[in-house]
């Protein structure tokens, strides 16, 4: 979203973002609440003073915008629950075949909707997003067009505009000055260390492994993992969380392969991910980190643990990471393998398709000054 923001003060148009809660459990208790409260006080004011704003609902008479921070295929199961079309709960056994999506097992959902708890506070937040989408003026989505075929079938019924992918300018079209990150960092980098190690490793070398702010890989995974790490042809850096991941490594794990890894509590995802030398992520696959993967082509391995990451790592490539041996075999696949130069190929063309998007004269360029001309025609 604030990058969103970025792009649309970039051609005049002024911007406030109203934050949440940074605690879950508050989040969930008062979002309805307090941030409708929130965000109607700070329109009331917008109004007073003369400037004309664009909602994500409507109170005031005005255009109201929606803005998905996930996948059109996520959207797309989570709007057929929201319906009653795709009901709850689903057996096991069971394949959902959903619009311009694959076919997919109830394991392969979105974990709210396959492992269907309907007390859920999550579940509630996340159907009832679709309550007032019908009546938005757009429905606006973090991906480019080219990415997902499931576009057009929503357009059928909603105005969806792309105009993605939202990561800083200076990674795919430098037409934003000083856009070099998002501005804000969940944990302290250890940059420094990061940038000793990664110099002087050779091209296509290095794995690059992160589960982002708010996966919570198990024991057994981090030890298998870490096992198929060392035992690999690669060398890795690997972001571990410092309160809730290091404790999980296996004992010695970090002295014992010094030579080849390097662990860290965190670092900049997109600083890495540009360099040469990274052969491939191994991701939760949030569709942040896909996004700048794909942005950046950047091989992907998928280990994913909750919400849309499931189904996110089904359409990106179906891989089984279950065991040392899998990763081990896989990682070996990226680095050394035909398999890997044959990915690498489409990872290019996914990166092109991403900063064409994003250029001047490209589909989310001209979507976005589509909707900057509604805005204004709105108004005078």
């Amino acid at each position: 979203m604030s990058h969103f923001a970025k792009r649309l003060v970039s051609k005049g148009i002024k911007t406030t973002l109203v934050t949440t809660a940074p605690s879950t459990k508050v989040y969930l208790q008062t979002f309805c609440s307090v941030g409708s409260n929130s965000l109607a006080t700070l329109t009331k004011k917008l109004v007073d003073t003369g400037d004309r704003p664009v909602l994500v609902y409507d109170r005031f008479g005005i255009p109201p915008a929606v803005f998905f921070t996930q996948s059109c295929a996520v959207n797309n199961v989570y709007y057929h629950v929201s319906k009653g079309i795709l009901q709850l709960p689903l057996l096991p056994e069971v394949n959902v075949s959903l619009p311009e999506l694959p076919l997919l097992q109830v394991s392969e959902l979105p974990s709210f909707i396959s492992d269907y708890e309907p007390q859920s506070a999550w579940f509630d937040v996340t159907v009832k997003q679709f309550e007032n989408v019908d009546g938005a003026d757009w429905v606006v989505f973090n991906i480019f067009y080219e990415l997902e075929e499931v576009v057009d079938w929503m357009s059928s019924f909603w105005n969806v505009m792309t105009i993605g992918p939202t990561i800083p300018s200076m990674y795919l079209d430098k037409r934003l000055d000083d856009d070099k990150d998002y501005g804000m960092n969940l944990f302290n980098p250890e940059t420094d260390a990061c940038r000793i190690w990664l110099n002087g490793k050779p091209n296509g070398s290095v794995v690059y492994v992160s589960f982002g702010s708010l996966a919570l890989p198990e024991a057994n995974q981090m030890q298998e993992l870490a096992l198929a790490l060392k035992g690999s042809d690669c060398n890795f850096l690997w972001v571990v969380r410092e309160t809730t991941e290091m404790a999980k490594l296996p004992t010695h794990f970090i002295e014992e392969t010094k030579e080849k890894g390097l662990v860290v509590t965190w670092y900049n995802q997109l600083e890495v991910l540009s360099h040469d030398l990274i052969c491939c992520v191994l991701t939760h696959c949030g569709l942040n980190s896909v996004l700048e993967a794909l942005s950046l082509g950047v091989l992907m391995l998928e280990m994913p643990f909750w919400t849309d990451q499931i189904t996110n790592a089904k359409l990106v490539e179906d891989n089984d990471l279950a065991t040392k041996e899998t990763i081990e075999r896989c990682l070996n696949e990226f680095v050394n393998g035909e398999k890997g130069k044959e990915i690498k190929m489409n990872t290019i063309k996914w990166k092109n398709l991403a900063k064409k998007a994003v250029e001047e004269g490209g589909i989310s360029d001209k979507n976005i000054d589509e909707f900057i001309a509604k805005l204004l025609e709105n108004y005078y």
